[in-house]
């Protein structure tokens, strides 16, 4: 099972976005959207929202819990 900053990570990057671009959509700062990726700091539930409803990507896929981005 990956865990959910893996898998933001790599849906940003095969969308070829920055985390600056990302963190606009998130309304945050990219530091704060760097510790998602990088596991330090927790993503709130409307982040993870936003995430999915941004990517067309289920909440279970960001979460690792399924393996396709249904």
């Amino acid at each position: 099972m990956k865990n959910y900053n893996d898998i933001i990570r790599k849906l940003r990057e095969d969308n070829d976005l920055t985390q600056v671009q990302v963190a606009k959509v998130l309304g945050t700062s990219q530091q704060i959207y760097s510790r998602y990726e990088l596991g330090i700091r927790e993503l709130p539930i409307k982040h993870l929202i936003k995430l999915c409803k941004y990517y067309g990507v289920s909440a279970d896929y960001v979460l690792g819990l399924k393996d396709k981005k249904e």
